[in-house]
């Protein structure tokens, strides 16, 4: 017999019978009879304690009145589920009464007991009007899809199971849960995790640094001029970007990690400032420095639509998720925001002499919210549904804006060299704060990424890119970068994360170049 009081464990933490008794039930939870059966009868310890086995035998024999007599007896160790329990036998001694035609039994343990007990109203309607239906009282079908009293007595001590508190019962999957809690707490401590590879049990996880992308594995030099943007494709085979050159670049990721220039987009008489690309990845948007708007087939590289003239001011420009219409801003008041389809029809405008200028926006990927970054430090939120706004003020300007993928989250660069974070339903009273890099004049764009947009990405004025990692991040909080990488020799003014490869960062520069980085050589693990 086991010793209930001897302790188990290097720190002596562990109850040696609680985890026995933790075991067996994951054995047999896992089909494993036998063995469960077998380490019973060795340890002298029982999945089910002496009160649940008792119950349990007494509700199998059809002694309800006993099994209500016991949870009386023990109603100090039920705690607060003693009334439900008591309900739930109640309620067996009900549908069996009904089963036998004994209509006046079962009323009568309605009326007198079953309304004395202090628990939910609702379940006691709902009995009774159980009580009430011709169909319920159908012998052997009563409130229970067909199956017998023999059914309806294993199904109550399923339900007992569940409602009853250790050390009565074990939880359900206890082990399960104790081990996943287990691996939770390693990913939540572990600043590099970017992985979707299940976790071992046989060693405490830990990341390297080579989970992300820390180290310049391509150099692109198609553009010949500061590059301003970039953007990887939703597939993420593609990587868009635009220059202070008047072009735009398509660049293709090929199998092996490089990237290949697929099609230079000329036609713009200035800077392309951004681009954007159609959920379906077939259509590219590029918006010229205080000129036109140009839409492009990705696949051919040909331009399908001009839209506005010379003077037509576009500060951003994003897609719905269907990749047939858009949103574009600009910093002219009287243009404001608009709607577009892909044949230049606007179908909705906001706009007046009273709207401020639009420095950013983004809609959310799935199409619920148009989110705008106002001048200079005001954040609109428009639920399209409703056509209700929420307006979230910053203290600093803002420079830019990007959206989660799971369209729960936005960032905010702003020129107090601070990335903001704030979720998009409102729930959050404060930003989580990010800061260490460098940014007081210039637009600089920040972008989500990694495994479930883990991390954050960031270019700086110091010409370096920022990491961060937010999973830890709390409201108000600052948070510190974990990495700093070093290539570029002029302002990073743009990132993106490549949405597919958890590994693959593009970064854009005043030096002309986009640099791809990606993790560091890994040490070859011996195999076990």
């Amino acid at each position: 017999m086991e010793n209930p009081s001897e302790m188990l464990g290097s720190k002596g933490m562990i109850r040696r019978h609680e985890f026995v008794r933790i075991i067996i039930q994951c054995l047999y939870s896992l089909g494993y009879a036998n063995s469960a059966s077998c380490l019973e009868s060795e340890s002298g310890v029982s999945y089910r304690s002496n009160e649940f086995q008792f119950l349990e035998s007494l509700v199998l024999d059809g002694s309800l009145v006993d099994c209500i007599d016991y949870l009386n007896s023990i109603k100090d160790a039920l705690g607060e589920t003693a009334e439900s329990a008591l309900f739930l036998v109640f309620r067996q001694c009900v549908m069996e009464y009904l089963s036998c035609g004994e209509d006046a039994l079962a009323l009568g343990v309605l009326r007198k007991q079953v309304s004395a007990l202090d628990v939910d109203k609702y379940k006691v309607h709902g009995l009774a009007k159980c009580l009430l239906s011709l169909k319920d009282r159908e012998l052997g079908q009563v409130d229970d899809g067909g199956r017998g009293v023999h059914d309806l007595r294993r199904r109550l001590l399923r339900d007992l199971e569940k409602l009853f508190s250790p050390p009565i019962v074990v939880p359900e999957a206890r082990l399960e849960h104790l081990v996943e809690s287990t691996v939770a707490a390693w990913l939540d401590s572990c600043i590099y995790h970017s992985s979707s590879d299940a976790v071992s049990l046989y060693e405490d996880h830990c990341c390297s640094r080579d989970e992300i992308p820390t180290t310049t594995t391509q150099i692109l030099n198609g553009h010949k001029n500061e590059v301003w943007f970039v953007q990887f494709s939703n597939n993420g085979e593609y990587l868009a970007s635009s220059s202070n050159d008047c072009t735009a670049i398509i660049w293709k990721v090929l199998e092996d990690g490089k990237l290949t220039l697929k099609h230079t987009l000329s036609g713009h008489q200035h800077a392309v400032s951004f681009v954007a690309w159609s959920p379906d990845d077939t259509k590219l948007l590029t918006c010229g420095n205080t000129e036109v708007l140009k839409l492009w087939d990705a696949e051919t590289g040909t331009c399908k639509h001009t839209f506005g003239n010379q003077g037509f001011v576009v500060s951003s420009c994003a897609w719905f998720p269907n990749s047939k219409q858009f949103a574009c801003g600009s910093s002219d008041p009287e243009k404001g925001v608009c709607m577009w389809d892909c044949d230049g029809n606007v179908i909705k405008s906001w706009s007046g002499m009273r709207m401020p200028k639009v420095v950013d926006l983004a809609v959310t990927p799935d199409g619920e919210y148009l989110i705008s970054i106002f001048m200079d430090k005001e954040i609109r939120i428009l639920h399209m549904g409703s056509n209700t706004e929420r307006v979230i003020s910053e203290e600093h300007p803002i420079t830019s804006l990007s959206v989660s993928g799971d369209s729960k989250l936005f960032i905010v660069n702003l020129n107090s060299q601070e990335i903001h974070m704030w979720d998009v339903a409102g729930k959050w009273e404060k930003p989580l704060r990010f800061k260490g890099h460098k940014q007081h004049k210039y637009v600089i764009r920040s972008c989500f990424g990694g495994l479930n947009n883990a991390f954050i990405a960031s270019g700086s004025e110091d010409s370096q890119v920022y990491i961060w990692n937010c999973r830890n991040a709390r409201p108000g909080e600052v948070s510190e970068r974990i990495e700093v990488l070093s290539g570029h020799s002029m302002t990073v003014n743009c990132v993106s994360w490549n949405p597919k490869i958890p590994q693959m960062l593009a970064s854009a520069s005043d030096d002309y170049t986009i640099r791809i980085w990606g993790p560091g050589l890994k040490k070859k693990k011996k195999a076990t």
